[in-house]
């Protein structure tokens, strides 16, 4: 049975337990050995200090690239096109029938706020909305 952890030495006395999953994944999308995606893994969660990955990142903070890349947008903004809602007739028929029979029924203030979506009303004091929404069939594999 393997275990979750690979005990990986640094120093002579100094072991780091490395989750198995994470250095098998680093070895498969980098092709290396187990001990280089070891070493990778390290580094790459400050348990050894990488020279050059320090130097980049010195140099990108002086340079504030992070703040500008954070920054960047684009000159001109897009207009939105105006979306139409294509008609349903058995929603905006169960929706009309809907309101028809909560006022039937002596509801106040019976509204369809969205056509063939919401209705709000009244009843007691209180402000319900009933929302009508239909499922679409699951996709086929």
């Amino acid at each position: 049975m393997a275990t979750k952890y690979i005990e990986y030495e640094l120093d002579e006395n100094q072991f780091v337990k490395i989750p198995r999953e994470e250095v098998e994944r680093l070895m498969k999308g980098l092709g290396c050995s187990e001990d280089d995606a070891c070493w990778i893994w390290c580094e790459d969660n400050g348990k050894v200090l990488n020279e050059e990955q320090e130097e980049l990142d010195k140099k990108a903070k002086e340079n504030r690239i992070t703040a500008t890349i954070h920054q960047a947008r684009a000159e001109t903004t897009k207009e939105r096109k105006k979306v139409e809602r294509k008609p349903d007739q058995v929603k905006d028929s169960l929706v009309e029938s809907l309101k028809a029979f909560l006022i039937e029924q002596g509801f106040e203030n019976v509204n369809i706020t969205k056509v063939g979506k919401l209705v709000e009303f009244d009843c007691g004091g209180e402000h319900f909305k009933l929302d009508l929404i239909r499922q679409r069939p699951p996709k086929k594999k």
